[in-house]
C-alpha cells in the first residue's frame, strides 16, 4: 500500500509540473480574456467605444473606454484593413483610434510538441527497462517474467482450508494404502535401495468425476512431510508460444531443488492426449508441452526423491508414452462407493450438521446408489439447506429423502401446473412404470412415484435395485426395457393415443436395445462388440467407425426392433391383465400427487 500511495503521489506532482511549464510559456492559459466575434468589434469601433487597438498575427486586442480588454481574431492571410473593408467601416471612424501592429512572435509550443512527440515515448520505454533491469539486479527481476514461471500451489499445514487427511476420507482403503506406501518410500527410502526396489515415477489417480482424487492428493499434501506442487493441466498452457514447456521444466526444477516432494498434476488429459498427426503437428503448444513432461519424466535419476500424481476421469484419452514403465506406470482406480462407502461418506460430511434422531443414513445410503462422494456432499449439504429454510434446528430423515430427488432430478416446479387432462396422462404414465417394475421380478423396487414437476420431467418413478451389484444380466436389462416401456404402453392403452411425454423414455429403451447387441453381445449375433473408435486425421478429432458390413448393420437393426417389440408386447399383457390396478394407481396419484413404497404395495395387493 505504501509504495501504491508513492506511485500516486508521483503522478500527481509530475502532472502538476507539467501543467506550470505550460503555464509558463503560455499565459494566457492561466488569464484567460474574453472572445468576441469580428461582427461585434467592427460595430463597437463604429460606436466609438474602442481607443485602442493591437493587433497580432490573427489575435486582435481591443482595449475599451471603460477599460475592458476583449479578443477577437481574424482570419489568416488576410490583413486587418481589408478585414474593414469588408465590412464597409470607413476611415472616418479610425480617427480617434490607437492602432498598433505588433511582430507575431514564434511560440515557444510550436516547436516543443515536435520533439516531446518524437522523444517522450523513447524517454517513458527507456525508463521502464531501466526500472526491469535495475530490478533484476537486486533479485526482483520475477515479476514482470512471472507468466513463464509455474503458478504452482505450495501446500503445508498452516493452510486451514485444505486440512484434509486420510482419516477425513472414507471408502478408499486400498487407494490410501498405496498412497501410504509412496509416502513411506519418500520418508524412508533407503529401507527400499536395499531390497534393490527403486521410487515410482509417476502415479495416476484413475476414477468418475467426484469420486475424490483431488481430496486424496489434498490428504497426501497434509499427511506427508515434504513439499506438495499442485497445478491444473489447463494452467500449463497459456497465450504465448512455449509458456507451457517453459512452467514444466520450472515446475519439476522447484520440485528437485526441495526433495523429497510430490507434483500433482490435476486433469491430467487437459495436456495429455494421444499425439495425432495433422493440424498443428509437432510445433502445437500442447503437444510441447507434452513432450517436456515426458524428457523431464525420462530425466530422473534413481535417487531422486520426486513423484508425480496425477488425476483424470479420461485414462482412454491419454498418450500412450504418458502410461508407459518408467513414467505413469503405477494406476490406482477410485470406484463409485458402494451402500456401507455411501454410509461412511455420509457421516463424515455430517460430522458438523445438527441431526434429528430420526435420521436413517443407512437408508440414505440405500437410496442413493450410484452417487459418488461429490454427490452424496451435495445431497448432505442440500438438507441442511432445506432443514434452514423451515427454520427447524435439526436436520430430519424427511429433508434427506427429499434432497435425494431433488440431486437426481431437481427441484421441485410448483409453478409449473399442469391441466387436468395432463394431469391425468402423467398419472396414468407413471402408474405404467410403477405397475409393469412391481410385476417383473428382476426389475428393480419402487420406492416413489409422483406426477409433481421436478427439473424437465412431469413426473417420475423413483426406483432402485434390491440388491447392490456391479454385473447385470440379459433377463435384467430385458426387464429394465419393459419398464421404460410401460408408460408408453399405459398411454397408449388408457386413451387409446400416445403423447411426447414417452419421447425419453424411447430414447433410453432403444440405447439399451443397441447396447444388448453392439456391447454386450447378448443378441443371435453372438458374442461381437461392433463398431470401434478410430481417431481421424484431421483436427485430431476422435469418431466411431463402423467395422462391419451393410448386410451386420441390418442385422443389428433387426435385433434392436426385436428387443423393442418383445418389451412392448411384454408390458402391453401385463398392463392389460391388470387395468384395474393401473386405474387404482392413477386414481390415487391424481388425488395426493406422491405415493410412497407401503401405500403403492398396498394399492398393487389389494384385491
Amino acid at each position: 500500500m505504501k509504495k501504491i500511495f508513492k506511485n500516486i503521489i508521483g503522478i500527481i506532482l509530475i502532472f502538476i509540473l507539467i501543467s506550470s511549464i505550460f503555464a509558463l510559456f503560455n499565459p494566457d492559459a492561466l488569464q484567460k480574456k474574453e472572445e468576441i466575434p469580428v461582427s461585434q468589434l467592427i460595430s463597437d469601433i463604429e460606436n466609438e467605444k474602442i481607443e485602442k487597438i493591437e493587433i497580432s498575427g490573427e489575435k486582435i486586442s481591443a482595449f475599451y473606454e471603460s477599460g475592458e480588454e476583449l479578443i477577437s481574431r481574424k482570419e489568416k492571410g488576410i490583413s486587418f484593413s481589408e478585414l474593414l473593408k469588408e465590412y464597409g467601416l470607413k476611415e472616418e471612424n479610425l480617427k480617434n483610434l490607437s492602432l498598433t501592429v505588433k511582430e507575431e512572435k514564434e511560440s515557444f509550443l510550436n516547436w516543443l510538441f515536435p520533439i516531446l512527440a518524437v522523444f517522450l515515448p523513447l524517454i517513458i520505454f527507456g525508463w521502464l527497462f531501466w526500472t526491469i533491469f535495475r530490478q533484476t539486479k537486486k533479485g526482483q527481476g520475477k515479476q514482470p517474467f512471472s507468466f513463464l514461471n509455474a503458478p504452482a500451489k505450495k501446500f503445508d499445514k498452516s493452510r486451514k482450508k485444505e486440512r484434509v487427511y486420510f482419516k477425513d476420507i472414507a471408502d478408499l482403503e486400498e487407494a490410501k494404502q498405496e498412497i501410504k506406501e509412496i509416502i513411506d518410500f519418500l520418508k524412508s527410502p533407503r529401507k527400499y535401495f536395499k531390497m534393490g526396489a527403486q521410487i515410482p515415477r509417476g502415479v495416476l489417480l484413475v476414477g468418475s468425476p467426484g469420486t475424490g482424487k483431488t481430496m486424496l492428493a489434498r490428504a497426501v499434501a497434509n499427511e506427508a512431510n515434504v513439499p506438495f506442487l499442485s497445478m491444473a493441466g489447463s494452467e500449463f498452457i497459456e497465450l504465448f508460444v512455449g509458456v507451457g514447456s517453459s512452467r514444466v521444466k520450472n515446475l519439476f526444477q522447484e520440485a528437485k531443488k526441495k526433495q523429497p516432494s510430490i507434483v500433482f498434476i490435476d486433469e491430467l488429459d487437459a495436456i495429455g492426449k494421444t499425439r495425432m498427426p495433422g493440424f498443428g503437428g509437432g510445433h502445437e503448444e500442447r503437444e510441447q508441452t507434452l513432450n517436456q513432461i515426458l524428457s523431464e519424466m525420462d530425466g530422473f535419476e534413481r535417487e531422486t526423491g520426486v513423484i508425480i500424481l496425477a488425476a483424470t476421469n479420461r485414462p482412454e484419452q491419454l498418450d500412450p508414452a504418458l502410461l508407459r514403465p518408467g513414467r505413469f506406470d503405477r494406476r490406482i482406480v477410485l470406484d463409485l462407493p458402494d451402500i456401507n462407502g455411501r454410509k461412511e461418506i455420509l457421516k463424515i460430511h455430517c460430522r458438523n450438521k445438527p441431526l434429528s434422531s430420526n435420521v436413517k443414513l443407512r437408508e440414505v445410503a440405500e437410496r442413493t446408489p450410484g452417487f459418488s462422494g461429490a454427490d452424496l456432499a451435495n445431497l448432505a449439504n442440500e438438507a441442511a439447506i432445506l432443514a434452514a429454510r423451515r427454520n427447524k434446528k435439526k436436520i430430519s430423515q424427511k429433508e434427506f429423502l427429499e434432497s435425494i430427488e431433488k440431486v437426481l432430478l431437481g427441484p421441485e416446479r410448483k409453478s409449473h401446473l399442469l391441466s387436468d387432462k395432463e394431469k391425468e396422462i402423467s398419472a396414468f404414465h407413471e402408474s405404467g412404470h410403477a405397475l409393469i417394475s412391481y410385476l417383473l421380478p428382476k426389475a428393480e423396487e419402487v420406492r416413489k412415484v409422483s406426477i409433481i414437476s421436478r427439473g424437465m420431467a412431469a413426473g417420475y418413478t423413483l426406483s432402485l435395485p434390491k440388491k447392490e451389484r456391479k454385473l447385470k444380466t440379459k433377463s435384467e436389462f430385458l426387464a429394465e426395457l419393459a419398464v421404460l416401456l410401460g408408460g408408453y404402453c399405459a398411454e397408449k392403452l388408457e386413451f387409446k393415443e400416445i403423447t411426447t411425454g414417452a419421447s425419453n423414455d424411447l430414447e433410453k429403451a432403444t440405447k439399451l436395445a443397441r447396447n444388448l447387441v453392439v456391447k454386450f453381445g447378448m443378441s443371435k449375433l453372438g458374442p461381437i462388440s461392433f463398431g470401434e473408435k478410430e481417431s481421424s486425421s484431421f483436427l485430431g478429432i476422435e469418431e466411431t467407425k463402423n467395422n462391419y458390413s451393410e448386410k451386420v448393420a441390418t442385422a443389428i437393426d433387426k435385433e434392436i426392433e426385436k428387443f423393442i417389440k418383445e418389451a412392448e408386447r411384454k408390458a402391453n399383457n401385463l398392463l392389460r391383465k391388470n387395468k384395474k390396478k393401473l386405474g387404482k394407481i392413477a386414481e390415487t396419484l391424481i388425488k395426493k400427487e406422491t405415493i410412497e413404497k407401503e401405500e403403492f404395495e398396498k394399492l398393487v395387493k389389494s384385491k
